[in-house]
């Protein structure tokens, strides 16, 4: 499983441990550019985020930040893609 796709299972499970496990595979794609620095940076926000509304049992807003989860990973995907 690459790290994208442990990403995305991570999107799926969003529990509290998830948020460390998520640094560290991005971690590595840090110094590639600012734009995915700055992706990185929005991602997580939003994972955080995603952990913090399921932790809290607030279903409703689930499956729109799950959403909002993947395109930013899907974003971010691209421009590491692009940068390689």
């Amino acid at each position: 499983m690459d790290c994208f796709e442990r990403l995305e299972a991570l999107i799926d499970s969003a529990g509290a441990g998830d948020v460390e496990e998520a640094n560290a595979l991005l971690r590595h794609f840090k110094g590639k550019s600012q734009a995915v620095a700055t992706a990185i940076d929005e991602f997580m926000l939003d994972f955080v985020t995603l952990v913090f509304v399921v932790e809290t049992g607030e279903e409703d807003f689930e499956k729109p930040l799950r959403k909002l989860a993947r395109t930013r990973l899907a974003i971010l995907r691209h421009l590491v893609t692009v940068t390689a």
